[in-house]
């Protein structure tokens, strides 16, 4: 099996619970450093009370401290939000203080909605289409010590810079400037192997990589038995419903996430049930058998040379045992 590692989205279960998920991150890198998983990545999300991580250079500088040697990365670093030379310097002090162990993912998207989108532009205006032109200049800082300005500190040569996405147009960037890509399946489950086609095709070789390599992250529900498996999925899948209809209001009156029980009593709609279906094309729920035989046709349907769970099952304990499970099935196998 290709290798593992784990995308962490600081998940809260109420409107009051942002430092206990951020300290959950925090024990949940340790636990998948011990458990032998290869990287350990935090999101970028604003605007959004069922996520705390809205700085990943913050967290894993506190992630960095308490862990080893897993490495650690943005999933990503949305660049239209800020200068790329901040991104350059900001990363590159992070990957002097933990030497080979940092890893800068960047990505177009806004990580929020438009109106936020709009606040975090300093001049009230995100231009999108400047994002390749962004990418130019990191790199740039990055890799050329003839750079203006100096970035400082200067960044390490183990320093890794991937490309996010979930797009053809995800996997055209990083074809262009040779990074190694990662595929966001549990973002578009619409996503085809016809991207990691496009990206081993037109890639070009640079400094930093030589030949294409591709991650695919993949969302997963594992639990001990199939229906603890799928209650988890369920629950998920009520909450992040309501939330992208605008329903969330009346089920919650504080926003906080639903939990199991609640969830299930939730009407299930036409509409809900095919909001489920359509993300069941690239996801993998059940026992570990049921997840890992899922999870070895999806690397193998798009080629990937490695793979990123993530898990945003309502109870800490659960996304604990999940990557337990599936290391235990995937690393033995």
């Amino acid at each position: 099996m290709v290798a593992l590692s784990v995308l962490d989205q600081s998940f809260t279960s109420d409107v009051a619970s942002a430092g206990d998920a951020l300290q959950h991150t925090i024990k949940m890198a340790q636990h998948c450093e011990s458990l032998g998983y290869r990287r350990f990545w935090v999101s970028e999300h604003h605007a959004f009370k069922g996520l705390a991580g809205s700085a990943p250079e913050i967290l894993m500088a506190a992630l960095g401290a308490q862990t080893e040697s897993i490495r650690l990365g943005s999933g990503g670093v949305m660049l239209p939000h800020y200068s790329a030379y901040k991104v350059a310097e900001t990363f590159s002090l992070l990957a002097n203080l933990y030497p080979e162990r940092i890893d800068l993912g960047i990505g177009r998207a806004p990580g929020a909605d438009m109106s936020t989108a709009v606040a975090l532009a300093p001049n009230g205006q995100p231009d999108f289409q400047k994002f390749p032109e962004q990418v130019a200049q990191l790199l740039d800082y990055l890799d050329n010590p003839n750079a203006k300005p100096l970035v400082s500190p200067a960044p390490p040569e183990d320093f890794s810079v991937w490309m996010l996405g979930s797009s053809s147009d995800s996997a055209s960037f990083a074809a262009h400037y040779g990074l190694p890509y990662n595929l966001g399946l549990f973002i578009n489950p619409e996503a085809t192997p016809a991207y990691v086609k496009r990206y081993r095709e037109r890639f070009r070789a640079s400094r930093n990589l030589q030949h294409p390599y591709t991650m695919i992250t993949c969302a997963v529900f594992c639990a001990d038995t199939e229906e603890e498996a799928k209650l988890l999925q369920h629950t998920f899948d009520v909450n992040f419903f309501l939330f992208v209809t605008g329903q969330s209001a009346l089920y919650s009156a504080d926003g906080s996430m639903l939990n199991p029980e609640q969830a299930s009593a939730v009407p299930v709609s036409a509409a809900l049930e095919g909001f489920a279906a359509q993300r069941n094309k690239t996801r993998a729920v059940g026992t570990p058998e049921q997840v890992v035989a899922k999870l070895t046709q999806l690397v193998d349907d798009f080629q990937a040379d490695e793979l990123m769970l993530v898990s945003n099952s309502f109870f800490f304990e659960s996304r604990k045992r999940c990557f337990e499970l599936l290391a235990d099935a995937m690393f033995a196998s």
